[in-house]
């Protein structure tokens, strides 16, 4: 390179209001070129302004260290000063006066450096995923610092994730805490409750034994009273006869002396054995009276045992309410069904489902998780759920029964209990809530066997005042409109109206209801029902419930010797199986019918939502069936959901998604229920 070519510093041609890069972040120079420039003259440049300008020749940045003079000749400094065009093509912007080192050494020609390709005009410069300007590559320094600045924010969120790691272990001894101090209540509110009801059985045993006592008193004393009265009509017989004798004994006494000793004779005995019967009969008398107040003590005593097993009953309701709410006034279960003998060879076992043996109230769902490209498998994916209780498909009607049998009993107790199954279409809810068709006793579902624990109940309660009448009622709600099931879908039209404007109660005005008092009016009312409900045929179930059935028991009691009543609904629903359409396969009328279901499903969760987070308004009007059981859903009422999920591995995602919507509604939590007394 000639003497005469000299290292041109040119820059962007940016507008001027962008050429002042001392304001920009982290205060970087633009970048400048260093190409040789013919005809550029070169002005000899001050020592200040050479050792100014060395700096820019090695990499115009800080982070260059300057290196050390080399010894030998060196060669003359010049610097150039020259204007740039500003991109509009107006008037020309003066540029900042730059020096640079003309480089020229003879013995060894130094090469021009790269230039670096100036920003064009109007483009901003590239930034960082940060938000910050991208840094040159040879500002390593800048660079360091930023990875600094990252590596701080870093550190302080992972601090701030340290604290709320902290805060959830703290949250959660407390909630463990919580739920140790519930348990212990719950068992000891069990432990009084089952004293309660020893006492009561104790007191009744002793109420029973008084009773024979006195009953046995009361006969005594009518055997005494008869023998009384026998002895009186015989001391009557005998004062008449003293009587007759004694105008004998004057009519004698004025006949002869023989007669008159004769009459005297014989009236001696008459007059010892009267003697006889009147103290007889005052010893009579006075153990008339003793038994008498043998029997006031008696009925005093048992008036005071009725009176304590009134308390000890009503005790036991109350206990018997806090335990169920300790539990949940919204509980849910899970059932698995077990494998039919027509799917034996589709599902050969249940690998995807699993059932910790230490912990009934757990389920866990895995399936393989296959990767992207297809040629590895990689672990299982995990799904834990947990709930109230859990059946594996082994479990019999009798153990789900015995579960809920105390949920059911709160209706006797006046308050109202909804009890419904969840799921997808052929996981069994119908067969938990009604049982097969001509099933026996062992295989009956839980409406004949609520039925039937709720008479049971009633008979033991008759013999401490309570009388109750039940009434039975069947519907079903089938596109979004009500149809009677114990008459055949004929008569006036069913809509869903309030029994008065004062009252929030619900009713269905021409809705059949028909008194019953045993299991076997029910079995007949099931049956009348199952033949009118509305059934299809579809890709998923052969027999699958197109509506949501409702099994409606009104109980009314009363106790007349202490002026109490109290009223409450049990309600049993069979709700229609939630479906997705690309595996059903609906169309026409079954779309329709799929549509109009899984609608009042959704609005049944949000219904459920609305309660959990006391929001001012609960959307109960959106579906007939909300509306239809909303005094069974709200706050004054206890509410059981089964969850039936098919064991087939084919239908896993719709398990799956069943059980995400339980686990939402185990979450809720619902205000305290009350009775409805009176």
């Amino acid at each position: 390179m000639s003497p005469r070519h000299v290292t041109r510093v040119v820059t962007s041609r940016q507008p001027p209001e962008s050429s002042d890069w001392l304001s920009r972040p982290g205060g970087s120079a633009p970048s400048v070129s260093r190409l040789p420039v013919r005809g550029a003259r070169a002005t000899p440049a001050a020592p200040q302004e050479a050792e100014a300008a060395a700096p820019e020749q090695v990499g115009a940045g800080r982070s260059c260290p300057r290196q050390a003079p080399r010894p030998g000749p060196r060669s003359p400094r010049c610097s150039l000063t020259e204007t740039a065009r500003p991109a509009g093509g107006g008037d020309r912007a003066p540029l900042k006066a730059l020096s640079v080192a003309a480089a020229a050494r003879p013995a060894a020609p130094r090469k021009a450096a790269k230039a670096a390709a100036a920003p064009r005009a109007g483009v901003p410069p590239p930034t960082a995923p940060s938000g910050r300007p991208k840094r040159a590559p040879w500002d390593l320094r800048g660079q360091v610092s930023d990875l600094q600045a990252a590596l701080g924010g870093c550190r302080q969120r992972a601090r701030e994730l340290d604290g709320e790691n902290r805060d959830l272990r703290q949250r959660l001894d407390v909630l463990d805490c919580d739920l140790r101090q519930r348990d212990a209540r719950e068992a000891d509110l069990r432990r009084r409750l089952e004293a309660s009801e020893a006492a009561a059985a104790a007191s009744r045993d002793e109420a029973g034994r008084w009773c024979c006592q006195a009953e046995e008193a009361a006969a005594a004393a009518r055997r005494f009273e008869d023998e009384a009265e026998r002895r009186g009509r015989a001391l009557a017989e005998a004062e008449g006869q003293a009587r007759d004798l004694a105008a004998r004994l004057d009519r004698m006494e004025k006949s002869p002396v023989g007669k008159r000793r004769q009459l005297r004779t014989e009236v001696l005995p008459c007059q010892a054995q009267l003697k006889r019967t009147e103290e007889s009969l005052r010893e009579r008398e006075a153990e008339a009276a003793e038994l008498r107040g043998r029997v006031a003590t008696q009925e005093q005593l048992l008036a005071q045992q009725d009176e304590r097993l009134h308390g000890l009953e009503m005790e036991r309701r109350r206990l018997h309410n806090l335990v169920q709410e300790l539990k949940g006034n919204i509980r849910v279960f899970c059932r698995v069904r077990p494998v039919l003998p027509e799917e034996q060879e589709r599902q050969k076992g249940l690998e995807h489902l699993r059932f910790p043996p230490e912990d009934d109230k757990s389920l866990v769902l895995t399936r393989p998780e296959e990767s992207h490209v297809g040629r590895e498998r990689r672990g299982d994916v995990r799904y834990d759920f947990s709930f109230d209780r859990v059946f594996p498909p082994g479990a019999s009607q009798h153990e789900v029964f015995e579960e809920i049998a105390l949920l059911v009993q709160s209706a006797l107790d006046g308050f109202h209990v909804c009890i419904f199954a969840y799921g997808q279409t052929g996981s069994g809810k119908t067969y938990t809530m009604e049982g097969p068709a001509g099933a026996g006793a062992d295989e009956r579902g839980l409406i004949p066997r609520a039925v039937a624990h709720l008479f049971r109940g009633a008979r033991e309660l008759a013999q401490k005042g309570w009388e109750y009448d039940f009434s039975a009622s069947f519907l079903e709600i089938y596109n979004e409109s009500l149809r009677d099931l114990l008459t055949g879908g004929g008569g006036a039209e069913l809509e869903i109206r309030r029994v008065s404007s004062a009252s929030e109660e619900l009713h269905v005005p021409n809705l059949r209801r028909v008194a019953v008092a045993s299991e076997e009016e029910v079995l007949a009312l099931l049956r009348t029902a199952a033949a009118n409900r509305a059934v299809a045929r579809t890709a998923l179930n052969d027999r699958s419930s197109r509506s949501h059935g409702v099994f409606q028991l009104r109980i009314r009691g009363a106790n007349a010797a202490r002026d109490l009543r109290c009223a409450s609904v049990l309600s049993l629903v069979d709700l229609a199986g939630s479906e997705r359409l690309d595996k059903s396969l609906s169309r026409g009328e079954r779309l329709r019918e799929t549509q109009a279901i899984n609608a009042s499903l959704s609005t049944l969760g949000l219904v459920i939502m609305a309660l959990s987070n006391k929001e001012p308004h609960v959307p109960y009007r959106n579906s007939k069936l909300t509306y239809l059981l909303q005094n069974s859903l709200g706050g004054s009422a206890k509410m059981l959901m089964f969850v039936n999920i098919s064991p087939l591995e084919e239908n896993f995602t719709e398990s799956l998604n069943s059980l995400r919507f339980a686990s939402k509604v185990n979450e809720c939590v619902v205000g305290t229920a009350h009775a409805n007394r009176k």
